[in-house]
C-alpha cells in the first residue's frame, strides 16, 4: 500500500480509536467509590497490613490508612492507584488541602485536596502518630 494512503489511515484510525473511548467514558480519572475500593486497591501493595480506618479526600483521589500507631496513603494515579507507608514526610498545607512530600524516587509528592472539615480530620490523625 502506497504511503500516501498508508499514513492518512494510520492517523485516521488511531484518532477514531482515541475519540470512541472517550465517548464511551473509558478516559475518566479514576476517583474511589468507597472505602472498600480503598480497601482494595491497598491490599494490592500492602496485602499483610489491612486498614483500621479510612480518611477519604474531599475529590475522593486520596486516602489517608490508618494503621494504629502507624499511617499510609493512597492516591489515584490516572486509571490505578499508588499506595505507600508514611515515612519521613512531610506535609505542607496549601490552599486546596495539602502537599505530602515523600523520600520516593518513584512519587516525591501528593497533593490531596481537603475541605477545611476533612484537612483538621487528616491532621488531627497524623498528629496522633
Amino acid at each position: 500500500m502506497p504511503l500516501e494512503i498508508l499514513g492518512p489511515l494510520v492517523v485516521l484510525g488511531i484518532a477514531g480509536i482515541a475519540l470512541l473511548l472517550h465517548r464511551l467514558g473509558l478516559t475518566a480519572p479514576r476517583h474511589f467509590r468507597s472505602e472498600d475500593d480503598v480497601r482494595r486497591a491497598w491490599a494490592r501493595e500492602f496485602p499483610n497490613t489491612p486498614p483500621q480506618d479510612i480518611l477519604m479526600s474531599s475529590d475522593a483521589k486520596a486516602a489517608l490508612i490508618l494503621l494504629g500507631n502507624r499511617a499510609g496513603l493512597t492516591w489515584c494515579f490516572g486509571d490505578d492507584t499508588v499506595s505507600r507507608l508514611l515515612r519521613d514526610h512531610e506535609t505542607t498545607i496549601t490552599p486546596s488541602g495539602l502537599r505530602i512530600d515523600l523520600p520516593d524516587f518513584g512519587a516525591p509528592q501528593v497533593e490531596i485536596t481537603l475541605t477545611t472539615a476533612d484537612l483538621a480530620k487528616w491532621q488531627e490523625a497524623m498528629n496522633s502518630l
